[in-house]
């Protein structure tokens, strides 16, 4: 059994037996009291762009016992605007009342999931880890691999007793579309499937292409046919090659509008090479501008 706490993958089985027989993770100096309730998480973050209640539809059918839904354009993101891309992050006031509605405090383990390899899950351990929350994981291989574990799923939803969130933003590092016109980082890496980013297709942009000077990344490339992480030396190769003799804090990603970016940085800090930045606003914020450079094709 890994070892809480967990702050990038937790596996099934492990799970599993956390919620079967919880113990506590207590934050150091504190005491364990008799009748303390397991401080364990879970969040359900199943979504689809086209359908944005799908995985509300789909939580409330079945999901993992214990498991609260994270809806990931009203808790984990905040409305677009004009000048924004399609997800900016949340609302500070927001995001702490949602954080302290799902029972999160000081030394609380969460568990993120969904049924996309990880790509909508990284979105709430990014976001936990910008808010200096450190006791977060996404469950490896996802709902799937909790099924194809044989283990139950649940349509009953839990009611935790609220915690106070005291979570300060600004604790994983970032840049700004200004950033990228004005000192752009080192290694800038499209995290988009690579048609994306050859602008061959977009089905979600009205612009297709990509930033000048980033190179393709996809998030497909950090998981295996069953959507469970690679081994830690595989991911490492593959972003030292990416970096190639640059340091991880050298590094920024961006997708879409900001959220499956996350898996590229979570996969960094998988293979011990944590400090790369996210891009929130991404290629739909940087599009807003027409005056924005925009490249096609396989170059960077």
């Amino acid at each position: 059994m890994l070892a809480r706490p967990w702050t990038t993958l937790v596996d099934v089985p492990t799970l599993a037996a956390a919620i079967d027989a919880p113990d506590l993770v207590v934050p150091a100096g504190q005491q364990v009291e008799d009748g303390d309730e397991p401080q364990l998480v879970i969040l359900d973050a199943r979504h689809k762009l086209a359908d944005p209640e799908w995985g509300r539809r789909e939580y409330e059918t079945a999901h993992v016992p214990r498991a609260q839904f994270a809806h990931v354009d009203r808790d984990l993101s905040a409305p677009p605007s004009a000048s924004t891309g399609r997800h900016p992050l949340p609302d500070v006031d927001a995001f702490l009342a949602a954080c302290s509605r799902w029972g999160i405090g000081e030394g609380v383990q969460v568990v993120a999931y969904d049924d996309l390899g990880g790509a909508w899950a990284s979105r709430a351990w990014w976001l936990l880890r910008y808010y200096g929350h450190r006791e977060v994981a996404v469950l490896d291989g996802g709902i799937q691999a909790w099924v194809a574990a044989a283990l139950p799923l649940t349509a009953d939803a839990p009611r935790p007793e609220p915690r106070r969130f005291a979570g300060r933003p600004g604790q994983m590092p970032t840049v700004t579309t200004w950033d990228l016109t004005t000192r752009a980082p080192r290694c800038l890496m499209d995290a988009r499937a690579p048609e994306r980013y050859r602008g061959e297709v977009e089905p979600i942009d009205p612009v297709a292409g990509h930033i000048p000077g980033a190179k393709s990344m996809p998030t497909s490339g950090n998981v295996d046919k069953d959507g469970r992480f690679l081994p830690r030396e595989e991911l490492r190769a593959k972003y030292e090659a990416a970096l190639a003799g640059l340091a991880p804090k050298d590094a920024a990603f961006y997708c879409g509008s900001g959220v499956t970016a996350t898996h590229d940085v979570l996969a960094m800090e998988v293979a011990g090479l944590p400090g790369a930045a996210l891009y929130p606003g991404s290629w739909s914020e940087w599009i807003r501008n027409p005056m924005r450079p925009v490249r096609k094709g396989g170059e960077p």
